[in-house]
């Protein structure tokens, strides 16, 4: 089997078990920092097989795109790959890659500028609600507070970022209850979800059918909110995060028996509430040293036969 038709196929399979390995692993909520590392580790794979076997498929098909790639190869490495036996798929398979990856970026570029007219929008919208006084500048505060019955808090990434939140918000949240809230919200910002988010959001809009992109996206909105809980909760406590959480959204039905868009709300304030003990140093040291190796994989499978040649 040629080089490229291996990445190809472990890419392929990649793609399909890994949300099926997730899925199954009982550690992701102990530690939702590791598993975002893990899956953008993963999707890094998949991304570089398709990639590499792209490249490797373009090398067969025409001589102008060999001669670059193999420009500064040494004698012996380019016969290695055995490139005139790949046969005349080579440039169909290369074709279709290439239409793949321009699609991927066309999703990226959509999704950062649909995200930036929806910020504009949110920020238009709140000088509305809360117009500058004479002589301010915008963004030039932090935190804005709005009159509002509903309890709401957001952050509004961007280059100068703002946190928003309701006078209804305000009146509900007792003590150090609006300090976790706060420091939830800084943890999305300080660790860019937004952007993280963004590139899930492209993949699985662009590639529906692969659940690997699918499984991505849904996961990342998740493990994001675990994440900034956990931020919150080492410096103000697991029960005042809950009890923020609780006091934010009761109103809205989500601890109901029906199903409502933020389902997973309760399960983050039992998550809390429970207090899982989280993996050991060495564990979580371990998991994250074996999804770093997860990207070479495709590396090493492009490189054995030039290594070899030299060898």
């Amino acid at each position: 089997m040629t080089v490229s038709l291996a990445l190809l196929l472990l890419g392929v399979i990649a793609a399909v078990a890994a949300p099926r390995l997730m899925s199954r692993a009982d550690w992701r909520d102990r530690e939702p920092v590791v598993a975002l590392w893990v899956w953008q580790c993963v999707v890094a794979a998949v991304l570089l097989c398709f990639a590499l076997s792209m490249t490797f498929s373009a090398a067969a098909a025409w001589q102008a795109v060999r001669g670059q790639v193999f420009a500064s190869a040494p004698h012996g490495v380019m016969e290695a790959y055995a490139l005139a036996a790949y046969g005349p798929w080579s440039a169909v398979i290369a074709v279709l890659l290439a239409c793949g990856g321009a699609w991927t970026a066309a999703m990226l570029v959509r999704e950062i500028r649909r995200a930036h007219v929806g910020r504009r929008q949110r920020r238009a919208e709140l000088l509305v609600r809360s117009p500058l006084m004479p002589g301010e500048e915008p963004g030039s505060d932090r935190l804005v507070v709005l009159e509002g019955e509903r309890p709401d808090v957001w952050w509004l990434p961007g280059a100068a970022p703002q946190l928003a939140i309701t006078t209804a918000a305000l009146q509900r949240l007792k003590g150090r209850q609006l300090d976790a809230v706060l420091a939830h919200e800084q943890g999305h910002a300080r660790a860019r979800h937004d952007w993280l988010l963004h590139c899930a959001s492209a993949l699985a809009i662009g590639f529906p059918q692969i659940p690997v992109f699918a499984a991505f996206r849904d996961e990342m909105h998740r493990l994001v909110e675990l994440a900034a809980d956990d931020v919150a909760s080492r410096r103000f406590g697991r029960l005042t995060i809950a009890l923020a959480l609780v006091e934010l959204n009761e109103d809205r039905g989500v601890f109901g028996p029906c199903a409502t868009p933020d389902a997973e709300l309760p399960q983050r304030v039992h998550r809390l509430l429970s207090a899982a003990p989280r993996l050991t140093a060495g564990r979580r040291l371990r998991l994250t040293a074996a999804a770093s190796f997860v990207p070479v994989v495709p590396l090493l499978v492009a490189f054995v036969p030039g290594l070899r040649a030299l060898g």
